[in-house]
């Protein structure tokens, strides 16, 4: 059976905005020419104002998850002592790839659906040798979950550690002032907020994050950011630039600098708290620990009698609506609604309905099979 998905409702890959759409048909043009360096140069400017920083911003070819690895190569040496905070699968697999590089992992972990709190930080920080870096989510996928960074950044500050985000489902969607509260490194997705197609990593590294690259040892080629800096000087890219993804990104800058980047936040925030609130009405049970709940993907608890699993076929197969289920340890516990991006009232008020008219079908059918 052929399913038309008509309200893409995932965490990410979002919706493409028409106006990104139409960019990404632009004919392909020399990588090297002056035209396109302009282009780039003018991105990364605008990117960094976007990030609020006054340090280097970088577009480069992979996707979110790629920005595990080019942290940790950049960064660091063999042997350094890192503390990786842990609350959920996206925390997991960033350990995944830190374990492969020989380094001193400090792992500390809250359960799932609670927030990682800057005392709790505070604690571990003060009962381990000092740490090199601290390696944080900002925003869980997995499960709803925002971990206060500006709280969790004047902590590690203080400690004298560098603080490096995994910002994939925040960053153009939650509120950064990377300088103002001393975020090192940040990297995420061209497929999240930033409302284009998978294929981006977008890195922001501010002045004592370059102190270190000095110092890293770890081999580095495709993913130094020493040769982005460098080539970054004149608009180009160390490699061949994924030019129509670059057109997409510079096409959705300009959409979140029309609507205003403050805007774009309280969007987002007023949406997901609107989301909450219907969704609770019918049922549902927000998953995110109550004052962390993200503002750009929703976990939802299903209530009693309805699979979450059987849930998301549903909504796929009768609406057209695709949202994600749980993953890792979270699997056929819960759903996930993404609204980051191009998103409107509109597409949630759908999967609201949606939403009704299953929790309606399973009341009607636990009524039939009692008078059966």
């Amino acid at each position: 059976m052929t399913v038309t998905i008509r309200n893409l409702r995932i965490a990410g890959p979002t919706p493409l905005p028409p106006a990104v759409v139409e960019a990404l048909q632009r004919p392909m043009v020399p990588h090297r020419g002056g035209w396109f360096r302009g282009l780039v140069r003018s991105l990364l400017e605008r990117l960094r104002a976007l990030h609020r920083t006054d340090g280097d911003v970088f577009v480069m070819p992979g996707t979110g998850s790629a920005g595990w690895e080019i942290a940790l190569v950049n960064l660091l040496a063999p042997g350094d002592r890192v503390l990786l905070l842990v609350n959920g699968d996206f925390g997991e697999r960033w350990r995944r790839v830190a374990e492969r590089y020989g380094l001193q992992l400090i792992v500390r972990e809250v359960p799932y659906g609670r927030a990682i709190k800057p005392s709790d930080v505070a604690g571990w920080l003060a009962e381990t040798e000092p740490v090199r870096a601290v390696l944080l989510v900002y925003n869980e996928t997995s499960t709803g979950v925002t971990n206060p960074l500006r709280e969790i950044a004047a902590v590690v500050r203080d400690a004298g550690a560098l603080l490096v985000v995994d910002g994939v489902s925040a960053v153009a969607g939650l509120p950064l002032e990377m300088d103002e509260w001393g975020v090192d490194l940040i990297f995420s997705g061209s497929q999240k907020a930033w409302m284009c197609p998978p294929g981006l990593v977008i890195v922001a590294v501010g002045s004592r994050a370059w102190e270190m690259i000095d110092r890293a040892s770890y081999p580095r080629a495709f993913w130094d950011l020493r040769e982005y800096r460098s080539a970054a000087r004149t608009g180009d890219l160390p490699s061949t630039a994924p030019i129509s993804l670059i057109y997409g990104l510079d096409a959705a800058v300009q959409l979140i600098e029309a609507e205003g980047l403050e805007n774009v936040w309280t969007r987002h925030r007023d949406l997901a708290v609107r989301f909450r609130h219907v969704t609770s009405e019918l049922g549902f049970t927000c998953f995110a620990e109550g004052g962390y709940e993200s503002a750009t993907v929703t976990a939802l608890v299903p209530p009693a009698g309805i699979g979450a699993e059987e849930l998301v076929c549903s909504l796929e197969e009768r609406y057209g609506i695709a949202v994600n289920g749980g993953q890792g340890r979270l699997k056929g516990q819960i759903i996930r609604v993404g609204h980051m991006g191009w998103v409107r009232w509109s597409d949630l008020e759908e999967v609201c309905a949606a939403l009704a008219s299953e929790v309606e079908r399973a009341v009607a059918g636990r009524s039939e099979a009692v008078g059966h």
